[in-house]
């Protein structure tokens, strides 16, 4: 019978069981599909009051933890790691605790560029007209602020191999629903993104991950499950991937090029943290192969909601031929805004803005944690031998997100994720920095 330690930091017992379930699952201890004790039992091994067992259970079904059937029990359910990466926050959150487990970008609170945007429609009484659907003519003008954008990346990419979404996450979604038949292998690196993985698992695409190293994945590995799996398709972010950080060199993206073209391959380049990097896409090397996908959300502004997908002509048909799957999503006054930004430099130099905000953060994490690799919004930290790192986090008043989160298969490297650009200021940041590596100090001391 799983019978877990609660931690005794002072927060309700029903919490802490919670956490405890929470734990188990991102650790991996607790699998999909895995029966937890019925409650009144968990509740006497633990020395608790059946109803706080019962606060719990119902606590965790709340979070798409677990999920019960008369006759059958309680189970952890199949999305209850990626689940738990967004849903882990109590409903009356601990003041405390500084949340890092989820990636966002900096938000500038002093920030007015909304205000004066929305502001110059109502003088120009444009807002009526931006309550309906999208229209050909606004869409027309998204597409070619997003081509004039992506310039940035070293594409050169025509309006009318642009199509517009409501973020990246549908982009993703609606590549993979039009490249992909139910059932069908899909590549992904060996740790992908949560959103990737719920992509996957919603369309019913068996995922397999690719083993990588510090610059992505590997070229040979990569060859070796094309063939193995028979794949057309692999979805991959090539720049700071999401959990490691990693970005290719020139060198990788030449030899994942060359895999791609021998095997056949398309790829679907996650491309939502590049524009923070200094290098260039995987599409400026393979632009007959590759559908980049991206949004504004971590570079400009997460409530714009808009997106894209640029690539081959003839893989946009194939995608969304008659648009109605992605742009028809998307909402007129945020195209509108968007667009607008992308075009007269606004966007531009709130990139530049979030560049340096990623910049000093990394810098600061470097200091305290010795991080590695290459400037990023998100910090991948592996767990020393001996060490939990997840309670030191706790300690730390740090929310991270868990290796199993990301991991493809049952198998995760002892690991962490920290999203530096999640915390609301520098200065708080730098406090829980410090804290964590004090406790980390001495408890390597203490080895």
């Amino acid at each position: 019978m799983w019978l877990p330690t609660l931690s005794n930091d002072g927060q309700p017992r029903y919490l802490a069981l919670v956490e405890a379930i929470a734990t188990a699952i991102a650790s991996g201890e607790l699998r999909p599909g895995d029966r937890l004790p019925p409650q009144r039992r968990l509740a006497w091994a633990l020395g608790l009051n059946p109803s706080t067992t019962m606060q719990a259970y119902r606590e965790a079904g709340r979070r798409h933890l677990i999920g019960g059937e008369v006759g059958r029990g309680t189970y952890v359910l199949a999305s209850s790691r990626e689940a738990s990466l967004f849903r882990l926050k109590s409903p009356e959150p601990d003041a405390e605790a500084l949340d890092l487990s989820t990636n966002l970008p900096v938000l500038d609170p002093d920030d007015d560029d909304l205000q004066r945007s929305v502001t110059a429609l109502c003088a120009r009484h444009e807002m009526a007209g931006l309550q309906g659907y999208p229209t050909a003519r606004s869409l027309r003008h998204g597409a070619l602020a997003v081509s004039e954008w992506l310039r940035g990346r070293a594409l050169e990419v025509p309006p009318s191999q642009v199509v517009l979404c409501a973020g990246a996450q549908q982009g993703v979604f609606a590549a993979l629903l039009g490249l992909c038949e139910p059932g069908e292998a899909v590549l992904v690196e060996g740790l992908t993104s949560p959103g990737i993985k719920a992509a996957g698992r919603q369309l019913r695409l068996p995922l397999h991950g690719v083993a990588m190293d510090e610059h992505g994945i590997l070229p040979q590995d990569l060859d070796r499950q094309a063939r193995a799996t028979s794949a057309r398709v692999a979805v991959l972010t090539p720049c700071l991937q999401n959990p490691t950080g990693a970005s290719m060199n020139a060198l990788r993206r030449e030899a994942i090029a060359a895999v791609a073209r021998a095997r056949g391959l398309w790829i679907i380049e996650d491309d939502i943290y590049g524009a923070l990097g200094d290098e260039p896409s995987l599409a400026s090397v393979l632009p007959e192969r590759t559908l980049l996908v991206s949004s504004l959300s971590k570079t400009v502004a997460p409530g714009l909601r808009l997106g894209f997908m640029a690539g081959p002509a003839a893989l946009m048909a194939r995608i969304d031929p008659e648009a109605q799957a992605t742009s028809w999503a998307l909402s007129p006054l945020c195209l509108r805004i968007g667009s607008d930004w992308l075009q007269d430099g606004t966007a531009a130099r709130r990139l530049a803005w979030q560049r340096e905000q990623v910049l000093q953060r990394w810098r600061l994490a470097q200091k305290l944690l010795g991080s590695r690799g290459v400037p990023s919004p998100h910090l991948w930290l592996p767990l020393a031998s001996g060490v939990d790192m997840a309670r030191l986090c706790r300690l730390a008043g740090i929310e991270a997100a868990g290796s199993a989160m990301f991991a493809v298969g049952h198998e995760a490297p002892p690991a962490l994720r920290l999203s530096l650009t999640a915390a609301p200021s520098p200065a708080l940041l730098k406090a829980r920095l410090e804290r964590l590596s004090g406790l980390l100090a001495a408890a390597r001391c203490d080895e």
